[in-house]
């Protein structure tokens, strides 16, 4: 039974704490996290310059050791947004998407591509949490690693939901694709060499200072995010642990997906306390009872 017929059947659940003032707010890294992408990325040799595509799952894993040690240690990463690295995950103007063959944004048409594949193959670990937070209409933030401008971002999923694996558009507080340009300068990178861990960190801090803003204070507030990638889980991590100081009595989660796991982090005054989420178990389960994850 797929999630679109799942959803004609279930209600909308009131957030947890709504009887207290409180709002429950997701905040989603997207690639290997809400879904799978094939979007490469491109490595270099350091001596012929000869390319070699990597996962971003591979790249998650590897990146501390690219040009150092291990089985990436002859490459190099180059950050030219247009011929580096990462240029499959920047936007391109018109001519150069008609180079391409394109018509639309490599991000859309990434996941048109893996739409039409099995839904195993394409959702991510946090997939269930996505939906649940959609279907929900809980305040979503999509902080990811991606350059592409917001809107790029929006058209992508707007995908899912026209497929039907979403039922409506995600009710976005923010969406910060954090290698964006103009959002690197709106976090507050003038000088443009933050790196992606950092950045995360200040959209997360920004992400959490908005819900304020538009939701007002609440001590019953929960904040949780999602990520794949150990250095990003390692540095969102303490930028939860100063937001806990600062808003003692909310609730902040850490959600580590890496490996295609679900760990579940709870940042306390006395540190962090976590436990496993059975991922092939909560899938068994209907959709109602797959999310009381924060």
């Amino acid at each position: 039974m797929s999630q679109l017929e799942l959803a004609i059947k279930r209600e909308r659940e009131r957030d947890r704490n709504s009887h207290l003032g409180g709002r429950s707010f997701y905040f989603f890294d997207f690639d290997d996290n809400v879904a799978f992408l094939t979007t490469p990325l491109i490595l270099f040799h350091k001596i012929s310059s000869a390319e070699l595509a990597i996962s971003s799952s591979q790249y998650a894993q590897e990146h501390s050791q690219i040009g150092r040690a291990g089985i990436y240690a002859d490459y190099e990463i180059r950050f030219e947004d247009r011929t580096g690295t990462f240029r499959a995950f920047r936007d391109h103007q018109e001519e150069e998407l008609r180079k391409l063959g394109l018509k639309r944004q490599i991000f859309v048409e990434d996941i048109a591509a893996v739409l039409t594949g099995s839904e195993l193959q394409w959702k991510g670990p946090s997939w269930s949490c996505f939906y649940h937070a959609t279907f929900n209409q809980r305040p979503v933030s999509v902080i990811t690693a991606r350059g592409h401008d917001p809107v790029t971002i929006k058209a992508g999923v707007q995908l899912m939901v026209d497929q039907g694996h979403l039922p409506m558009q995600p009710n976005y507080l923010s969406i910060y694709p954090v290698s964006h340009t103009e959002t690197r300068l709106e976090l507050g990178d003038i000088t443009l060499s933050k790196s992606t861990a950092e950045l995360k960190q200040q959209a997360i801090r920004a992400s959490v200072e908005m819900a304020l803003k538009i939701y007002g204070h609440s001590p019953h507030h929960r904040f949780g995010m999602s990520d794949d990638d150990p250095k990003n889980i390692e540095l969102i991590t303490q930028e939860m642990t100063r937001l806990k100081a600062i808003y003692s009595e909310m609730s902040f989660f850490m959600i580590e997906t890496q490996n295609g796991d679900f760990v579940k982090h709870e940042i306390t005054h006395s540190g962090t306390r976590g436990y496993r989420v059975d991922l092939q178990q909560i899938s068994q389960e209907p959709v109602a009872n797959q999310i009381r994850l924060f």
